[in-house]
């Protein structure tokens, strides 16, 4: 969800506390955004406790997280699929991580102001075979 929609429901429900209940209305309205913010925190700290206890970049299966990712998520909607923090290759605003697996395949994501803008799986045997390619003569 947009963090403005969230803040939209978080003001409206104070508004329509006031509005039926008075000021126990807006007790009840912060009460229940105060946990709504919690459980936000919470989850992201389990996230992160659960990825930070894992090799950097690391992955048990390369090809299985690229299939699992979709345009628009964010790094805390990615790190449960890796379960573990991605190596970073690159700063904001367009970061970039990557992850392999334990054959060598790689895993490369793009985040362009904290949403997923591209992926790509890097196949350890196609990395070998351009590796091992002959040079051209002359080039």
């Amino acid at each position: 969800m947009d963090k403005r929609v969230g803040w939209a429901l978080a003001a409206l429900a104070v508004f329509v506390g006031w509005w039926q209940w008075g000021g126990y209305g807006v007790v009840l309205a912060l009460t229940v955004v105060v946990f709504w913010l919690l459980l936000q925190f919470y989850r992201a700290l389990r996230v992160m406790q659960a990825a930070g206890a894992a090799p950097v970049g690391h992955v048990a299966n390369a090809v299985m997280l690229h299939a699992r990712l979709n345009k628009g998520m964010t790094l805390l909607e990615i790190l449960p699929h890796t379960r573990s923090l991605g190596q970073k290759l690159s700063d904001p605003p367009q970061e970039s991580f990557a992850w392999t697996d334990a054959n060598g395949d790689r895993v490369e994501v793009t985040l362009d102001n904290g949403r997923l803008t591209q992926w790509q799986l890097i196949r350890a045997a196609a990395a070998e075979g351009e590796a091992q390619a002959p040079a051209q003569p002359g080039a």
